[in-house]
């Protein structure tokens, strides 16, 4: 049996696959998953107050994707202390919280509330959210006001730090550069692009807010270049999304570079997807005689 333990960004993990974010809310969908496959869990964002939400219709399937405008809702960050934290707590594998902000400041007091919480493991920072003290500019796009957030955050808590790259920029390596400087211990790559859903009864967009993010295997080739942009650009280590929907998926990401990998939409058509991502990759490393995850061969060429 291949051991596949891998350390990531200050935490070891038992195994390569997580969940990601957004799509096990707060942990009230693990019941539908086999745990011994799930090596942690990111939640499902949340900022400082409360925040309802985008109005619906918020999610429209596309080919080979989904497009999702769920606008961030959660009950902010008392309730999950309350309310979820004590939960996780008592769970065999780690939570790390997805945290998000309108300022630098507001990341960092974010954390600074968790930091200590028992059930709290780490922070994955979406870093693709507008900063309203500069106009709206999305902090993902810019390396200084990612380099901000990132730093904002590493000051105000000792746990791992994780920053969920946008792929919505012109050059990933940059801003994966900055947040390694600032301070992230490990890079999540990617989140969703933007896109839109035209209803030509209607003659509008499917989605109330327009745009949604897209996510679902027709993202995968993307999401495996600019995954494999990024690890060639850092030292830290980096986690995989984006269209995982079996073990070559994920094996395509990890030989590309990455730690390890999250999946998420894949298991709103599939609940065994996590556990069959995990077992796969176990059976490619015995087949191939790796004794380890550690002794994948990477593709990382640095020139």
């Amino acid at each position: 049996m291949s051991d596949m333990a891998v350390a990531v960004g200050g935490v070891k993990l038992r195994g390569p696959v997580l969940a990601a974010s957004g799509t096990f809310g707060y942990g009230t969908e693990l019941p539908v998953l086999e745990r011994r496959a799930l090596a942690g869990m990111v939640s499902k964002g949340i900022f400082l107050r409360p925040r309802e939400g985008t109005a619906p219709p918020r999610i429209s399937e596309t080919p080979s994707g989904m497009l999702n405008a769920i606008g961030l809702q959660g009950p902010g960050v008392d309730v999950l202390i309350r309310d979820y934290a004590p939960k996780w707590a008592e769970w065999d594998f780690p939570v790390f919280v997805n945290i998000n902000g309108e300022s630098a400041l507001e990341y960092g007091e974010v954390a600074a509330r968790l930091d200590g919480v028992p059930g709290v493991a780490g922070f994955e920072i979406n870093i693709s959210c507008p900063n309203v003290e500069q106009g709206g500019l999305y902090f993902g796009n810019d390396p200084r006001a990612a380099a901000a957030v990132t730093e904002a955050v590493r000051k105000r808590t000792s746990l791992p730090v994780w920053v969920k790259l946008t792929p919505m920029v012109s050059d990933i390596g940059v801003i994966a550069r900055a947040v390694e400087a600032a301070g992230a211990d490990a890079l999540c790559a990617i989140n969703t692009f933007v896109g839109m859903s035209i209803d030509l009864n209607a003659y509008q967009p499917r989605l109330s807010f327009r745009t949604g993010g897209l996510s679902g295997p027709a993202i995968r080739p993307l999401a495996v270049h600019l995954a494999h942009q990024a690890a060639l650009a850092v030292r830290i280590p980096v986690i995989g999304i984006g269209g995982i929907m079996r073990a070559e998926d994920a094996l395509e990401f990890l030989v590309a570079g990455c730690a390890a990998v999250q999946v998420g939409t894949a298991t709103f058509v599939n609940p065994r997807a996590i556990a069959e991502v995990h077992d796969g990759i176990a059976a490619f490393l015995e087949a191939k005689r790796f004794t380890s995850l550690t002794d994948l061969p990477r593709y990382l060429p640095r020139d």
